[in-house]
């Protein structure tokens, strides 16, 4: 993720194709012709067909399977917060943590967001904080130019926000501020420092991340690929302290 750079490889070929003004067989054959050609090495190639072909049709079918109850039905986790208000303003100004808000301001201005956006700040920070998965799956359909009925919920209440207990992906997609760290230039002009779980500057990612663990220990525990993170939360000297701060916290 990089502020200067909203697209960097992703084709946003999403858009045309959800919204049925273009058939996901002309991308691929395009795709595959461009390979034929040489003019497109083959792991590109691959990424892209899997996207169109797998995830794609997967999530298409997965709508018609789960039926019209899977969204509304499916709150494994108990989440049950509100959306914060800035996500319904679309106001990246109302929150400080660099890479929600520039997230927020991108989604407002362009209406999109590469999927690791997506998942790992918009989605991460809902799955943190509670957020209502049926709002979220509402939200998600109307603000984005890609959004249609059919694409969101298994993509917001399974993948996102592991709403339905699993059926969609194996483990909550959770994580903390080194995490972003790592994959974004936002960090280094934030004002909350990934490093940090308690303070005045503690990241709200690194914190609530710790505090989501917390919360959702007793509905996550027999899950083998959680063992690990909960061993550590569980080592925590001042987990009771993080829980507090973040029961409390006013500022993100």
């Amino acid at each position: 993720m990089l502020t200067d750079d909203p697209v960097m490889a992703h084709s946003r070929l999403s858009v045309p194709m959800n919204l049925g003004l273009l058939h996901p067989m002309e991308v691929v054959e395009a795709v595959l012709d461009a390979y034929r050609s040489g003019d497109a090495p083959i792991a590109s190639v691959e990424g892209m067909v899997r996207q169109v072909m797998g995830w794609r049709e997967w999530v298409w079918h997965l709508y018609w399977h789960l039926g019209p109850d899977y969204t509304s039905s499916n709150n494994h986790l108990g989440a049950t917060e509100p959306l914060h208000e800035a996500y319904w303003e679309l106001d990246g100004e109302a929150v400080e943590a660099a890479c929600l808000s520039h997230a927020l301001e991108q989604v407002g201005a362009t209406g999109w967001l590469h999927h690791i956006q997506r998942l790992m700040v918009v989605g991460n920070f809902s799955l943190q904080r509670g957020h209502d998965p049926q709002a979220l799956t509402r939200w998600f359909t109307d603000a984005f130019v890609d959004g249609t009925e059919w694409v969101m919920p298994a993509n917001v209440v399974g993948m996102s926000q592991h709403a339905d207990g699993g059926i969609v992906a194996t483990k909550p997609y959770a994580a903390g501020g080194a995490y972003l760290s790592r994959m974004t230039d936002h960090c280094g002009g934030c004002v909350f420092d990934p490093r940090k779980r308690l303070g005045d500057d503690a990241c709200p990612f690194t914190a609530g991340y710790w505090a989501f663990l917390h919360r959702v220990e007793d509905k996550v525990s027999g899950n083998h690929r959680m063992g690990r993170p909960l061993a550590s939360m569980r080592r925590l000297k001042d987990l009771e302290d993080v829980v507090l701060q973040e029961r409390e916290r006013s500022r993100f």
